[in-house]
C-alpha cells in the first residue's frame, strides 16, 4: 500500500457493460485468464471477514455471493459455517474447485431469488462490477434472502462514477456515504464500517468501503 488515488485516476476509464451470460464478458474474461493469480493474490483473512464471522451465530448458513476462487468461502466453511458459494466467472468457479475442493454456482447477482434461506451474506468487493442502477435492486434481493436479523457484509471502491480498470474490468464506484444509503434503503441498519486502502489486482492502490448492515 503506497497511498490514496483519487477517483479520477481510476475511473476515467471510459466504458460500458458488456453483457455475456448476465455478467460483463470483459471483466469475466480478466478474471478468467487470471484466476490462479488472484487466488493467490487474496489468500488471507481480512479483517472483514474475521468480524462477518463474528456476528454469526455458530453453524450458520452463508451465501458468498462473489466468491472469486473461494478463498473465503473455504475461510468460512473451515470455521463450521454452513456455505453457499456463487461466482459468475467459470474460470473462478474452477478455481476454486481445484484449490479448495468447493463446489460453486456459476450465476449471476440478478439469479437471486431465495427468500429467507440464509444468516449471512458476504459480498466482498464484488458488487463493484454491477452497473450504478442495478445495486438498489441487488441489496432488496440480499436482504430478501437473509432471515429476520440476518448480516450482510459489503465491500465497494470508493469514488465517484463507473469506468474499466487497466485490465478492462468493470467498476462502480461510490462514496461511503451513497451505500449507507443504499444499504438502508433496502431496510438494512448499519452498525459497522470500515475504511483503507489497498492496492489490487490491476497494481493500482485504491480506497475502499466496507460496511455490515443486519437485517
Amino acid at each position: 500500500m503506497t497511498g490514496r488515488r483519487d477517483a479520477s485516476t481510476r475511473a476515467d476509464v471510459p466504458g460500458r457493460v458488456e453483457r455475456a451470460g448476465g455478467g460483463d464478458s470483459r471483466t469475466l474474461a480478466v478474471y478468467a485468464d487470471g484466476a490462479e493469480r488472484y487466488a493467490d493474490l487474496t489468500d488471507k483473512c481480512p479483517p472483514g471477514l474475521t468480524r462477518f464471522m463474528e456476528s454469526l451465530p455458530p453453524g450458520a448458513d452463508v451465501l458468498d455471493l462473489g466468491c472469486g476462487p473461494g478463498n473465503h468461502a473455504a475461510r468460512m466453511s473451515a470455521a463450521g459455517f454452513a456455505v453457499t458459494a456463487w461466482d459468475a466467472s467459470p474460470g473462478m468457479a474452477t478455481e476454486a474447485l481445484r484449490r479448495h475442493g468447493l463446489a460453486v454456482r456459476v450465476a449471476t447477482f440478478s439469479d437471486l431469488a431465495d427468500v429467507a434461506a440464509f444468516d449471512g451474506v458476504w459480498a466482498s468487493f464484488s458488487l463493484l462490477h454491477a452497473p450504478r442502477p442495478e445495486l438498489p435492486v441487488h441489496l432488496s434481493a440480499i436482504r430478501r434472502a437473509l432471515r429476520p436479523g440476518g448480516v450482510v457484509r459489503v465491500g465497494m471502491k470508493t469514488g465517484e462514477g463507473s469506468g474499466r480498470d487497466r485490465l478492462g474490468r468493470y467498476y462502480t464506484y461510490v462514496s461511503e456515504e451513497e451505500l449507507e444509503t443504499l444499504l438502508t434503503g433496502a431496510g438494512f441498519e448499519v452498525r459497522e464500517r470500515s475504511t483503507g486502502a489497498d492496492a489490487g489486482f490491476d497494481g493500482v492502490v485504491s480506497p475502499w468501503v466496507e460496511m455490515q448492515g443486519h437485517a
